[in-house]
Protein backbone atom coordinates (compact mmCIF):
# COMPACT_ATOMS: atom_id res chain seq x y z
CA UNK A 1 0.00 0.00 0.00
CA UNK A 2 1.63 2.95 -0.99
CA UNK A 3 2.24 5.83 1.68
CA UNK A 4 -0.18 8.17 2.32
CA UNK A 5 1.09 11.31 1.84
CA UNK A 6 -1.55 13.15 3.53
CA UNK A 7 0.48 13.14 6.77
CA UNK A 8 4.25 13.41 7.85
CA UNK A 9 6.03 12.19 11.17
CA UNK A 10 4.89 15.63 12.61
CA UNK A 11 1.02 14.43 12.83
CA UNK A 12 1.93 10.98 13.67
CA UNK A 13 4.05 11.97 16.73
CA UNK A 14 3.44 10.94 19.96
CA UNK A 15 4.55 13.20 23.24
CA UNK A 16 6.36 9.90 24.78
CA UNK A 17 7.90 7.83 22.13
CA UNK A 18 6.05 4.66 21.41
CA UNK A 19 8.10 1.40 21.97
CA UNK A 20 8.65 -0.38 18.16
CA UNK A 21 7.58 -3.65 17.81
CA UNK A 22 8.75 -5.65 15.22
CA UNK A 23 6.34 -6.56 12.64
CA UNK A 24 3.91 -3.66 13.90
CA UNK A 25 1.11 -4.06 10.94
CA UNK A 26 -0.86 -1.02 12.54
CA UNK A 27 -0.28 2.70 11.72
CA UNK A 28 -0.56 5.35 14.55
CA UNK A 29 -3.77 6.05 14.04
CA UNK A 30 -4.88 2.93 13.69
CA UNK A 31 -2.91 1.72 17.09
CA UNK A 32 -4.64 5.49 18.51
CA UNK A 33 -8.47 3.37 17.18
CA UNK A 34 -7.75 0.30 18.72
CA UNK A 35 -6.37 1.69 22.20
CA UNK A 36 -9.88 3.79 22.18
CA UNK A 37 -12.50 0.35 21.23
CA UNK A 38 -10.40 -1.90 24.34
CA UNK A 39 -10.93 0.67 27.01
CA UNK A 40 -13.30 0.60 29.94
CA UNK A 41 -14.43 3.73 29.24
CA UNK A 42 -15.20 3.16 25.78
CA UNK A 43 -17.47 0.41 27.10
CA UNK A 44 -18.91 2.60 29.95
CA UNK A 45 -20.85 4.64 27.14
CA UNK A 46 -23.39 1.70 26.55
CA UNK A 47 -25.07 2.77 29.84
CA UNK A 48 -24.50 6.92 29.64
CA UNK A 49 -27.86 8.83 28.38
CA UNK A 50 -27.50 9.97 24.77
CA UNK A 51 -31.36 11.52 24.81
CA UNK A 52 -32.96 8.94 26.83
CA UNK A 53 -31.75 7.13 30.09
CA UNK A 54 -30.20 4.12 29.20
CA UNK A 55 -32.09 1.35 29.89
CA UNK A 56 -35.24 3.20 29.60
CA UNK A 57 -35.91 0.75 26.29
CA UNK A 58 -33.70 -1.38 24.42
CA UNK A 59 -33.92 0.27 21.14
CA UNK A 60 -32.86 3.48 22.07
CA UNK A 61 -29.63 4.92 21.11
CA UNK A 62 -26.80 5.17 24.20
CA UNK A 63 -23.85 7.43 24.00
CA UNK A 64 -21.93 3.97 22.72
CA UNK A 65 -24.02 3.20 19.69
CA UNK A 66 -24.26 7.22 19.11
CA UNK A 67 -20.37 7.08 18.89
CA UNK A 68 -20.75 3.87 16.51
CA UNK A 69 -22.84 5.60 14.12
CA UNK A 70 -20.74 8.40 14.01
CA UNK A 71 -17.76 6.98 13.13
CA UNK A 72 -19.34 5.58 10.53
CA UNK A 73 -20.50 8.67 9.17
CA UNK A 74 -16.73 10.13 9.31
CA UNK A 75 -15.84 7.10 8.03
CA UNK A 76 -18.45 7.78 5.17
CA UNK A 77 -17.24 11.37 4.49
CA UNK A 78 -13.63 10.24 4.22
CA UNK A 79 -14.62 8.06 1.30
CA UNK A 80 -16.59 10.46 -0.02
CA UNK A 81 -13.76 13.49 -0.41
CA UNK A 82 -11.29 11.40 -1.60
CA UNK A 83 -13.49 10.30 -4.34
CA UNK A 84 -13.89 14.07 -5.18
CA UNK A 85 -9.75 14.02 -5.77
CA UNK A 86 -9.14 17.13 -4.52
CA UNK A 87 -6.05 16.23 -2.44
CA UNK A 88 -3.83 14.80 -5.00
CA UNK A 89 -2.10 11.45 -5.68
CA UNK A 90 -1.69 9.24 -2.96
CA UNK A 91 -3.51 11.75 -0.72
CA UNK A 92 -6.11 10.90 1.15
CA UNK A 93 -7.64 12.18 4.65
CA UNK A 94 -7.12 9.03 6.99
CA UNK A 95 -10.71 7.53 7.43
CA UNK A 96 -8.49 5.29 10.28
CA UNK A 97 -7.90 8.65 11.83
CA UNK A 98 -11.61 10.05 11.55
CA UNK A 99 -12.71 7.18 12.96
CA UNK A 100 -11.04 7.33 16.00
CA UNK A 101 -11.98 10.33 17.08
CA UNK A 102 -15.25 10.36 16.28
CA UNK A 103 -15.34 6.81 18.63
CA UNK A 104 -13.44 9.33 21.31
CA UNK A 105 -15.58 11.84 21.28
CA UNK A 106 -18.13 11.58 23.91
CA UNK A 107 -15.59 9.64 26.11
CA UNK A 108 -15.75 12.49 28.61
CA UNK A 109 -19.31 12.73 29.20
CA UNK A 110 -20.75 12.17 32.61
CA UNK A 111 -23.99 10.04 33.48
CA UNK A 112 -27.30 11.62 32.42
CA UNK A 113 -25.63 13.23 29.60
CA UNK A 114 -25.65 16.97 29.28
CA UNK A 115 -27.44 17.65 32.20
CA UNK A 116 -24.81 16.17 33.95
CA UNK A 117 -22.27 18.30 32.62
CA UNK A 118 -23.90 20.99 33.16
CA UNK A 119 -24.29 19.94 37.03
CA UNK A 120 -20.40 18.99 37.58
CA UNK A 121 -19.31 22.77 35.47
CA UNK A 122 -21.18 24.36 38.56
CA UNK A 123 -20.11 22.08 40.63
CA UNK A 124 -16.44 21.72 39.85
CA UNK A 125 -16.23 25.81 39.63
CA UNK A 126 -14.22 26.63 42.51
CA UNK A 127 -12.16 24.03 41.40
CA UNK A 128 -11.52 24.62 37.49
CA UNK A 129 -14.51 23.79 36.20
CA UNK A 130 -16.01 20.55 33.94
CA UNK A 131 -16.15 20.17 30.35
CA UNK A 132 -16.69 17.01 28.41
CA UNK A 133 -14.56 17.68 25.59
CA UNK A 134 -11.73 18.69 28.13
CA UNK A 135 -12.84 15.14 30.35
CA UNK A 136 -12.15 13.35 26.95
CA UNK A 137 -8.62 15.33 26.33
CA UNK A 138 -8.09 14.12 30.36
CA UNK A 139 -8.81 10.60 29.23
CA UNK A 140 -6.75 10.20 26.53
CA UNK A 141 -3.74 11.80 28.24
CA UNK A 142 -3.44 11.20 31.64
CA UNK A 143 -6.52 8.47 33.26
CA UNK A 144 -7.90 6.33 30.20
CA UNK A 145 -5.78 3.11 31.56
CA UNK A 146 -6.48 3.59 35.28
CA UNK A 147 -4.60 1.17 37.02
CA UNK A 148 -1.61 3.21 36.72
CA UNK A 149 -2.79 7.11 36.19
CA UNK A 150 -1.67 7.15 32.83
CA UNK A 151 -3.13 7.79 29.41
CA UNK A 152 -3.01 6.10 25.71
CA UNK A 153 0.25 8.69 24.29
CA UNK A 154 -1.98 9.57 21.41
CA UNK A 155 -0.57 10.95 18.33
CA UNK A 156 -0.32 14.26 17.60
CA UNK A 157 -3.32 14.45 14.62
CA UNK A 158 -5.71 12.60 17.13
CA UNK A 159 -5.49 15.21 19.86
CA UNK A 160 -6.37 18.00 16.83
CA UNK A 161 -8.99 16.18 15.34
CA UNK A 162 -10.28 15.26 18.98
CA UNK A 163 -9.76 19.21 20.31
CA UNK A 164 -13.16 21.15 19.31
CA UNK A 165 -12.03 23.62 21.54
CA UNK A 166 -9.03 25.32 22.56
CA UNK A 167 -9.71 28.36 25.20
CA UNK A 168 -8.32 27.27 28.22
CA UNK A 169 -10.72 27.70 31.28
CA UNK A 170 -9.18 30.54 33.06
CA UNK A 171 -9.21 32.46 29.52
CA UNK A 172 -13.36 31.81 29.18
CA UNK A 173 -14.85 34.33 31.37
CA UNK A 174 -16.74 32.47 33.24
CA UNK A 175 -18.17 30.53 29.91
CA UNK A 176 -20.42 27.54 31.04
CA UNK A 177 -18.68 25.17 28.34
CA UNK A 178 -16.08 24.98 25.73
CA UNK A 179 -12.95 25.14 27.51
CA UNK A 180 -10.21 22.78 28.17
CA UNK A 181 -8.75 22.85 31.90
CA UNK A 182 -5.95 25.04 32.66
CA UNK A 183 -3.49 22.25 33.49
CA UNK A 184 -4.18 20.83 29.82
CA UNK A 185 -1.94 23.83 28.31
CA UNK A 186 0.73 21.65 27.70
CA UNK A 187 -0.97 19.42 25.53
CA UNK A 188 -2.47 22.00 23.67
CA UNK A 189 0.89 23.22 22.92
CA UNK A 190 2.05 19.90 21.81
CA UNK A 191 -0.76 19.40 19.79
CA UNK A 192 0.26 23.43 18.05
CA UNK A 193 4.15 22.19 18.07
CA UNK A 194 4.26 24.85 20.19
CA UNK A 195 3.20 27.65 17.81
CA UNK A 196 1.70 30.28 19.49
CA UNK A 197 -2.22 31.33 18.70
CA UNK A 198 -2.24 34.32 16.31
CA UNK A 199 -3.38 37.45 18.07
CA UNK A 200 -6.52 37.31 16.20
CA UNK A 201 -7.26 34.04 17.06
CA UNK A 202 -8.73 35.79 20.24
CA UNK A 203 -9.94 33.36 23.35
CA UNK A 204 -13.54 31.85 22.79
CA UNK A 205 -15.77 30.92 20.05
CA UNK A 206 -13.20 32.64 17.52
CA UNK A 207 -10.26 30.66 18.59
CA UNK A 208 -12.14 27.48 19.23
CA UNK A 209 -13.54 27.56 15.77
CA UNK A 210 -9.96 26.79 14.36
CA UNK A 211 -10.09 23.09 14.11
CA UNK A 212 -8.11 20.26 12.29
CA UNK A 213 -10.10 18.88 8.83
CA UNK A 214 -10.34 16.07 10.74
CA UNK A 215 -11.79 17.45 13.81
CA UNK A 216 -14.35 19.65 11.16
CA UNK A 217 -15.07 16.49 9.94
CA UNK A 218 -15.85 14.67 12.95
CA UNK A 219 -17.87 17.47 14.17
CA UNK A 220 -20.10 16.96 11.47
CA UNK A 221 -20.36 13.43 11.28
CA UNK A 222 -21.36 14.35 14.89
CA UNK A 223 -24.04 16.65 14.15
CA UNK A 224 -25.47 14.56 10.90
CA UNK A 225 -25.93 11.47 13.72
CA UNK A 226 -27.77 13.60 16.65
CA UNK A 227 -29.54 16.07 14.47
CA UNK A 228 -30.95 12.68 12.56
CA UNK A 229 -31.09 10.42 15.07
CA UNK A 230 -32.51 12.80 18.35
CA UNK A 231 -35.48 13.09 15.61
CA UNK A 232 -36.14 9.37 14.97
CA UNK A 233 -35.78 8.69 18.88
CA UNK A 234 -38.05 11.32 19.88
CA UNK A 235 -40.42 9.62 17.08
CA UNK A 236 -40.08 6.56 18.67
CA UNK A 237 -41.22 7.47 22.25
CA UNK A 238 -43.87 9.23 21.18
CA UNK A 239 -43.03 13.09 22.01
CA UNK A 240 -42.92 14.15 18.27
CA UNK A 241 -45.77 12.89 16.00
CA UNK A 242 -47.91 14.11 13.39
CA UNK A 243 -50.49 16.03 15.36
CA UNK A 244 -47.26 17.74 17.99
CA UNK A 245 -45.13 18.55 14.86
CA UNK A 246 -47.79 20.47 12.98
CA UNK A 247 -48.89 22.41 16.16
CA UNK A 248 -44.96 23.25 16.51
CA UNK A 249 -44.72 24.74 12.82
CA UNK A 250 -48.11 26.23 12.76
CA UNK A 251 -46.34 28.57 15.86
CA UNK A 252 -43.60 29.43 13.84
CA UNK A 253 -42.88 31.31 10.73
CA UNK A 254 -41.31 28.99 8.72
CA UNK A 255 -39.89 29.22 4.78
CA UNK A 256 -41.44 27.09 2.38
CA UNK A 257 -38.48 25.21 2.34
CA UNK A 258 -38.87 24.10 6.27
CA UNK A 259 -42.60 23.47 5.65
CA UNK A 260 -41.66 21.10 3.20
CA UNK A 261 -39.38 19.39 6.17
CA UNK A 262 -42.26 19.55 7.88
CA UNK A 263 -44.42 17.96 5.57
CA UNK A 264 -41.76 15.17 5.08
CA UNK A 265 -41.41 14.30 8.36
CA UNK A 266 -45.38 14.00 8.98
CA UNK A 267 -45.08 11.39 5.82
CA UNK A 268 -43.00 9.77 7.07
CA UNK A 269 -44.29 9.39 10.73
CA UNK A 270 -47.80 8.22 8.71
CA UNK A 271 -46.66 5.56 6.86
CA UNK A 272 -44.35 3.95 9.47
CA UNK A 273 -41.00 4.80 7.24
CA UNK A 274 -38.97 6.95 9.86
CA UNK A 275 -35.93 4.87 10.08
CA UNK A 276 -35.84 4.50 6.39
CA UNK A 277 -36.36 8.25 5.39
CA UNK A 278 -33.66 9.18 7.87
CA UNK A 279 -31.49 7.36 7.11
CA UNK A 280 -31.12 8.24 3.32
CA UNK A 281 -31.00 12.04 4.77
CA UNK A 282 -28.01 10.83 6.25
CA UNK A 283 -26.23 9.83 2.37
CA UNK A 284 -27.16 13.45 1.58
CA UNK A 285 -25.45 14.99 4.64
CA UNK A 286 -22.36 12.93 3.92
CA UNK A 287 -22.54 14.53 -0.24
CA UNK A 288 -23.17 17.64 1.53
CA UNK A 289 -19.32 17.79 2.05
CA UNK A 290 -16.42 19.49 0.42
CA UNK A 291 -12.94 20.44 0.77
CA UNK A 292 -11.64 23.96 0.20
CA UNK A 293 -8.23 25.39 0.65
CA UNK A 294 -7.40 27.15 3.45
CA UNK A 295 -3.89 28.79 5.31
CA UNK A 296 -3.13 29.12 8.68
CA UNK A 297 -0.72 29.45 11.15
CA UNK A 298 -0.28 25.82 10.99
CA UNK A 299 -0.47 25.70 7.14
CA UNK A 300 3.27 24.95 6.68
CA UNK A 301 3.92 22.19 9.08
CA UNK A 302 0.57 20.20 8.64
CA UNK A 303 -1.65 19.65 5.65
CA UNK A 304 -4.47 18.79 8.33
CA UNK A 305 -4.64 22.63 8.20
CA UNK A 306 -4.73 23.52 4.67
CA UNK A 307 -8.26 22.55 4.49
CA UNK A 308 -11.93 23.75 5.59
CA UNK A 309 -14.40 21.50 5.15
CA UNK A 310 -17.65 23.30 3.46
CA UNK A 311 -21.17 22.11 3.94
CA UNK A 312 -24.19 22.76 1.39
CA UNK A 313 -25.94 25.62 3.23
CA UNK A 314 -29.51 24.07 2.98
CA UNK A 315 -28.30 21.07 4.61
CA UNK A 316 -26.76 22.27 7.10
CA UNK A 317 -29.79 24.65 7.44
CA UNK A 318 -31.74 21.74 7.66
CA UNK A 319 -29.28 19.93 10.39
CA UNK A 320 -30.07 23.19 12.64
CA UNK A 321 -34.06 22.86 12.36
CA UNK A 322 -33.89 19.00 13.13
CA UNK A 323 -31.72 20.13 16.17
CA UNK A 324 -34.46 23.08 16.84
CA UNK A 325 -37.51 20.48 16.97
CA UNK A 326 -35.58 17.94 18.95
CA UNK A 327 -34.78 20.67 21.85
CA UNK A 328 -38.60 22.23 21.63
CA UNK A 329 -40.47 18.75 21.71
CA UNK A 330 -38.24 16.14 23.59
CA UNK A 331 -35.90 17.89 25.28
CA UNK A 332 -37.49 20.65 26.58
CA UNK A 333 -40.54 18.29 27.62
CA UNK A 334 -41.75 17.72 31.01
CA UNK A 335 -41.06 14.33 31.06
CA UNK A 336 -37.24 14.69 30.48
CA UNK A 337 -37.23 18.22 32.38
CA UNK A 338 -38.00 16.30 35.47
CA UNK A 339 -35.60 13.73 34.70
CA UNK A 340 -32.86 16.39 34.11
CA UNK A 341 -34.03 17.86 37.34
CA UNK A 342 -33.67 14.39 39.30
CA UNK A 343 -30.54 13.88 37.45
CA UNK A 344 -29.19 17.18 38.92
CA UNK A 345 -30.22 16.36 42.30
CA UNK A 346 -28.42 13.23 42.84
CA UNK A 347 -25.25 14.41 41.27
CA UNK A 348 -25.11 17.42 43.52
CA UNK A 349 -26.27 15.67 46.52
CA UNK A 350 -23.59 12.99 45.80
CA UNK A 351 -20.72 15.33 44.94
CA UNK A 352 -21.23 17.35 48.14
CA UNK A 353 -20.58 14.39 50.79
CA UNK A 354 -18.02 13.31 48.54
CA UNK A 355 -16.74 17.02 48.24
CA UNK A 356 -16.78 17.38 52.16
CA UNK A 357 -15.09 13.74 52.86
CA UNK A 358 -12.23 14.15 50.52
CA UNK A 359 -12.09 17.60 48.93
CA UNK A 360 -12.26 19.98 51.68
CA UNK A 361 -11.25 17.07 53.93
CA UNK A 362 -14.02 17.64 57.18
CA UNK A 363 -12.03 15.19 59.30
CA UNK A 364 -14.66 12.17 58.43
CA UNK A 365 -12.44 8.86 58.45
CA UNK A 366 -15.12 6.79 55.92
CA UNK A 367 -13.88 5.04 53.01
CA UNK A 368 -16.45 6.11 50.41
CA UNK A 369 -14.56 5.68 47.14
CA UNK A 370 -12.16 2.72 46.11
CA UNK A 371 -8.96 2.27 47.78
CA UNK A 372 -6.68 3.33 44.35
CA UNK A 373 -8.95 6.66 43.90
CA UNK A 374 -8.38 7.18 47.64
CA UNK A 375 -4.74 6.20 47.49
CA UNK A 376 -4.63 8.95 45.20
CA UNK A 377 -6.58 11.64 46.97
CA UNK A 378 -4.40 11.43 49.72
CA UNK A 379 -0.93 12.17 47.45
CA UNK A 380 -2.45 15.33 46.38
CA UNK A 381 -1.04 18.60 47.25
CA UNK A 382 -4.52 21.14 47.31
CA UNK A 383 -7.79 21.14 47.06
CA UNK A 384 -8.41 21.12 43.25
CA UNK A 385 -6.30 18.64 42.32
CA UNK A 386 -8.27 16.32 44.96
CA UNK A 387 -11.53 17.65 43.62
CA UNK A 388 -10.51 16.66 40.25
CA UNK A 389 -9.91 13.28 41.36
CA UNK A 390 -13.12 13.12 43.02
CA UNK A 391 -14.47 14.48 39.75
CA UNK A 392 -12.72 11.81 37.91
CA UNK A 393 -14.80 9.15 39.18
CA UNK A 394 -18.26 10.92 39.26
CA UNK A 395 -17.81 11.48 35.93
CA UNK A 396 -17.26 7.90 34.60
CA UNK A 397 -20.09 6.96 36.11
CA UNK A 398 -22.27 4.98 34.36
CA UNK A 399 -26.17 6.29 34.85
CA UNK A 400 -27.07 2.98 36.67
CA UNK A 401 -24.09 3.03 38.33
CA UNK A 402 -24.96 6.71 39.63
CA UNK A 403 -28.41 5.59 40.04
CA UNK A 404 -27.31 2.82 42.64
CA UNK A 405 -24.64 5.12 44.56
CA UNK A 406 -26.81 7.82 45.04
CA UNK A 407 -29.51 4.94 46.76
CA UNK A 408 -26.78 3.18 48.66
CA UNK A 409 -25.76 6.50 50.40
CA UNK A 410 -29.04 8.20 50.89
CA UNK A 411 -31.86 5.23 50.49
CA UNK A 412 -32.32 3.76 53.82
CA UNK A 413 -34.22 0.36 52.30
CA UNK A 414 -31.68 0.07 49.72
CA UNK A 415 -27.59 -1.61 49.79
CA UNK A 416 -25.92 -4.85 50.63
CA UNK A 417 -22.80 -5.01 51.70
CA UNK A 418 -22.20 -7.93 48.89
CA UNK A 419 -22.55 -4.81 46.60
CA UNK A 420 -18.85 -4.27 45.81
CA UNK A 421 -18.58 -8.32 46.15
Amino acid sequence: MPANRFYSTFDSETLKPRPAYAGEYRSAFQIDRDRIIHSSAFRRLQNKTQVFLSGEYDFYRTRLTHSIEVAQIGRSICGWLTQQGELGEDSTIDADLVECACLAHDLGHPPFGHTGERTLHRLMQPYGGFEGNAQTLRLLTETLFNEGRDGMNPSRALLDAILKYKTLHIEAAGAPNHYLYDDQEKWLDFTLGGQAFPVELTPGDVRNGFKSIECQIMDWADDTAYSLNDIADGIHAGFINVTTLERWAAARSLDSVQSEHVVFLCKAIREGRVEARLNRNIGDYIRATKLVPESSFLSAMTRRHQYRLDIDPAVKAQSKMNKKISLDLVFLSPQLQQLDYKADVILTKMFGVLRDRYIEQDGSKLHLLPATVEAEIAKAPDAPTRARLVCDWVASMTDSFAFRTYRRLFDANFGSITDFV
